[in-house]
């Protein structure tokens, strides 16, 4: 099984850690402020989520990146080559306490990040849902609960599509990033907030 690494331990990042934990899918967690600040964290979701060093979380198979928009370039840099491993894009270009749009001058989310991860694959996911939702029972409704993804690597996708449906919830791909990362960005695109259940 692919080993999971997660930078940022904000409302999504600890929310994918939950739902990774009452799957029993280990990973490793890291911030900005070290695998000490974590410790509270870790204890209550139990031992098969880990803290880490933000170069610990980067190593892994597949990494979830959610990190307050302004501060991803320091979250990103002096890490190595990412040597074709898998990128979760799970940030959107806006936070609190402003909720100010960035300028992103004509370009997508995905393709910011995309240029902060040299030699990653970047699927953008489990950026749309609030955190309330996506760390709740995605069978809630009887049905699966959506989570989009996209990205231009079809094996990249493949692997983050079967997570997805390790995790309880309903991929559904939307394309390349040109055209699915503008669709579940927010702000600006038509899917973030939504709860969409697939019923059977």
């Amino acid at each position: 099984m692919s080993s999971i690494g997660i930078i940022g331990a904000g409302q999504i990042g600890t929310a994918f850690a939950r739902t990774l934990a009452k799957a029993g899918i280990p990973a490793t967690i890291a911030n900005s402020r070290g695998p000490d600040s974590l410790v509270g964290l870790v204890r209550e979701l139990g031992p098969v989520i880990t803290a880490g060093t933000r170069e610990q979380a980067a190593a892994a198979d597949i990494v979830l990146v959610a990190v307050n928009w302004s501060k991803l370039p320091a979250a990103l840099s002096g890490l190595p080559d990412w040597s074709g491993r898998i990128v979760i894009d799970a940030n959107n270009p806006i936070e609190a306490p402003l909720f100010k749009p960035a300028e992103l001058n004509g370009r997508s989310s995905s393709e910011i990040v995309a240029g902060l991860v040299p030699g990653a694959r970047l699927v953008k996911a489990f950026n749309h849902l609030l955190a309330k939702l996506l760390e709740s029972d995605p069978r809630a409704e009887g049905g699966s609960r959506v989570l989009f993804l996209s990205g231009d690597d079809a094996a990249a996708k493949a692997e983050v599509a079967g997570l997805i449906d390790r995790l309880g919830f309903f991929g559904i791909d939307l394309g390349p990033l040109a055209i699915g990362a503008r669709l579940a960005q927010f702000p600006g695109g038509p899917l973030p907030v939504l709860n969409l259940v697939k019923f059977d």
